[in-house]
């Protein structure tokens, strides 16, 4: 009984800190929500948006068209009407739409409307899609900014949401992909492909000459 009378204020303790450790987890934890965009090469804007703290997923995909299920081949072909796109899910307690979309604007260049960096094409282009009348005034108030900013126009359009279909398993976290893929320089992982193509493509350095301090993925 003397051991039982002992352990009950640790046992107490340990119950208040139980107790504590939920409801600060239930006061971080939002909603799973998600938002769509076309900012050029598919590849890059997984990567960056998959390092945003909050962001749980992103998605390679396809939208914007009236092709059910495309292929790469199809959409980069041009003629199906869609753009290369990602699907970022996020959760809301602990990153919102409307840094998102900032984020978005100052990772790609929003003043060219015929693709981006080195892909040209339709396809290419970038956009944001919305599917309700909050999302639509998120996106706007964050080109908005991006426009004022930049003191250019923004050409950036903000679409209707449509139909997303996911791209191919081998565009997914191609990034970080350990695949062996033949390129000019030889067979080598795609991780290595990918950092030679984003090079290559001039991304990283438009941005940083557009945004200069306030592009979040250059230099990072």
């Amino acid at each position: 009984m003397r051991t039982l009378r002992r352990s009950r204020p640790l046992i107490l303790t340990l119950a208040i800190l139980a107790g504590l450790f939920l409801q600060s987890r239930d006061a971080h934890a939002g909603e799973t929500r998600e938002i769509i965009v076309a900012g050029g090469c598919f590849w890059c804007v997984e990567a960056d948006f998959e390092r945003v703290r909050g962001v749980k997923e992103a998605v390679s995909g396809y939208t914007g068209g009236n092709v059910a299920d495309p292929s790469y081949k199809q959409v980069t072909g041009g003629g199906t009407g869609h753009y290369e796109a990602v699907r970022i899910i996020y959760d809301s307690g602990t990153v919102d739409r409307n840094r998102l979309y900032d984020l978005f604007f100052r990772s790609i260049d929003p003043t060219d409307a015929g693709g981006q960096f080195c892909d040209r094409g339709q396809s290419y282009a970038t956009a944001i899609f919305v599917s309700n009348p909050a999302e639509r005034a998120a996106a706007e108030k964050a080109k908005a900014d991006a426009q004022a900013q930049l003191d250019q126009k923004i050409v950036t359009p903000i679409l209707d949401a449509k139909a997303f279909y996911e791209a191919e398993d081998y565009h997914q976290d191609y990034y970080k992909g350990t695949n062996l893929v033949l390129t000019r320089f030889g067979a080598i992982q795609q991780k290595d492909a990918y950092k030679r193509y984003r090079d290559g493509c001039g991304r990283d350095a438009r941005i940083k000459q557009l945004w200069g301090s306030d592009a979040p993925f250059v230099g990072n």
